[in-house]
């Protein structure tokens, strides 16, 4: 098994069965992927102001507490979710 010890050591891939070719017979160096880990630091972050009818917050507080989760971080998570559609949809779109 071959370590890649820099990310420049990994090609474009024409296809998903060249990559898993690829993956078989390389692997990535640990230090290397501990390199690319992003720790989020409280400075990276904005806080902002939006404004929801109650009804909806009630609804969208109840479903975090069924999933044992804090709702604003439940809410972040599903615009990141829906924000990689968003990118992903626009990167295959035949206008980009």
């Amino acid at each position: 098994m071959n370590t890649l010890t820099s990310w420049s050591q990994i090609p474009e891939f024409s296809d998903e069965k060249t990559e898993c070719l690829f993956w078989q017979k390389n692997e990535l160096d640990p230090r290397l992927m501990q390199s690319c880990i992003h720790e989020p630091d409280a400075r990276e972050s904005t806080t902002i102001t939006l404004r929801f009818d109650p009804r909806m917050l009630s609804r969208i507080k109840r479903i975090a507490r069924s999933r044992y989760l804090n709702y604003q971080s439940m809410m972040k998570q599903w615009l990141a979710e829906r924000l990689e559609e968003e990118v992903h949809r626009q990167d295959n779109s035949p206008h980009s």
